[in-house]
């Protein structure tokens, strides 16, 4: 049985919180229906002080806050989305269109069609997301997707210049500087200025996430985010102060951030336990990463590798990284996670920032039957089907008579039945005797 070695002690937000979420951001959502543009700026001046002639950024005004962005950074975003384009044209090559015979004359075909635009939503509050900008622009651009509309927060009144210039750069071909439940909902549900979206992709925080939950099925989303999670996997050969940086790494997140090791090693456990306590004091994020530690972090020690996999997996979670002395044993041993990230030279905050993987992730145990934001979320899996053998045709009207009158469809059954009497004689014994005649 594993060994717990730290328990969380919150089982995550209460109740009344999520309800008043539920209640602020439907209001939110029917008032901007009702008012468009109104709303949206009486929202974006009371949650963010905001409220500037147009929120919709000029071509004039990007290159003026770009202009203003280190060189450096902007290089850097150049590589960053470099690697993010690199691995989703990979993707978008993996996935192909097809057409096949399954009998004489009948053509099954299946294409891949980019929705037409697409919303990025890019946080900012406390932390401006500069990477969320590559991984849903660069990604629906890679996928095709033609109008690729993007908001972000102002941050205390200012304009998140790097953010800005990552969006530019990534290719959005709207840029709003607008944040929050009233960005999301003007982009699905269109307003005055902001024409609609047909999905939106992007994290944030839990008013955003609700937002889009219920938007939902008027749009597409990309995933249901809940706080990020980590699961360290380490055997005895991990090194507990590289455990203990990168369980951190992720608990800076937000006070509601799992963050689990699971490990062979007690002595493993106890000494990254002690090195959390010495780091946490150090963190200038200490006041979010404490609070996530505190409350919603685990040390569980387990038997052997096979019992840590098997724990892992109940987790599901987003980010599982292994610090074993054969990490990718995982690839063969896991199937219930959002993203792996194999060995002590990979990270987490690689996968966040700068690798090229999507960092938009499934949590909340999403792992168990999705994986995470890439090109082909953007793309719409659609088929055809076109029969001109007649033959072949009559032969399926008959099949398709039988099986339509198994599930008492009778319309069905003939559409079937017609196909079968023009192409091969069959009788029509439920037609006007006039069309039997031939007379029709």
């Amino acid at each position: 049985m594993p060994q717990i070695i730290k328990g969380a002690t919150s089982p995550g937000g209460a109740r009344a919180t999520d309800d008043r979420v539920r209640e602020t951001v439907a209001g939110v959502i029917s008032d901007i229906r009702a008012r468009g543009d109104e709303a949206v700026r009486a929202y974006s001046e009371k949650f963010d002080n905001w409220s500037p002639a147009s929120f919709r950024l000029t071509a004039d005004e990007i290159h003026r806050i770009m202009s203003g962005v280190p060189d450096t950074t902007l290089d850097d975003i150049r590589t960053v989305q470099s690697n993010v384009r690199e691995f989703a044209r990979a993707q978008r090559e993996s996935i192909g269109d097809f057409e096949l015979e399954t009998m004489p004359g009948v053509f099954l075909g299946q294409r891949n069609i980019p929705v037409s635009a697409a919303g990025a939503y890019v946080p900012g509050g406390r932390y401006p997301l500069v990477a969320s900008a590559h991984m849903t622009i660069v990604t629906a651009k890679v996928a095709g997707v033609e109008r690729t509309v993007a908001c972000t927060p102002p941050i205390k009144g200012e304009i998140p210049a790097a953010t800005v210039a990552a969006m530019s750069l990534a290719g959005a071909d709207e840029i709003y500087l607008l944040g929050g439940v009233q960005a999301v909902a003007a982009m699905a549900v269109g307003t005055e200025t902001i024409g609609r979206v047909d999905l939106l992709a992007g994290p944030g925080n839990a008013y955003v996430a609700e937002a889009k939950r219920q938007l939902f099925g008027e749009v597409g989303i990309d995933l249901f985010a809940g706080p990020t999670e980590i699961l360290v996997i380490a055997d005895e050969h991990a090194d507990p102060f590289v455990a203990a940086v990168d369980l951190l790494s992720q608990a800076e997140h937000g006070p509601d951030s799992p963050a689990v090791l699971v490990t062979t090693s007690e002595q493993v456990a106890r000494r990254t336990l002690a090195h959390i306590d010495a780091l946490l004091p150090t963190m200038s994020t200490q006041d979010y990463a404490g609070p996530a530690w505190r409350d919603h972090g685990q040390v569980i020690v387990v038997g052997d590798l096979d019992e840590a996999y098997a724990v892992a997996d109940g987790f599901a979670s987003e980010h599982v990284q292994v610090l074993t002395r054969h990490p990718r044993e995982a690839l063969e041993r896991m199937s219930q996670y959002g993203a792996l990230f194999l060995g002590e030279g990979t990270c987490v905050s690689y996968g966040d920032k700068v690798i090229g993987t999507n960092h938009t992730l499934p949590t909340r145990g999403a792992a168990r039957y999705t994986g995470g934001l890439w090109v082909g979320k953007y793309l719409k899996t659609v088929t055809y089907q076109e029969v001109v053998n007649t033959g072949s045709s009559a032969e399926l009207g008959e099949l398709c008579g039988r099986a339509a009158r198994v599930e008492f469809f009778e319309g069905h059954a003939r559409s079937g039945d017609v196909r079968a009497a023009k192409y091969a004689g069959a009788d029509l014994p439920w037609a006007p005797d006039a069309y039997r005649a031939g007379s029709a």
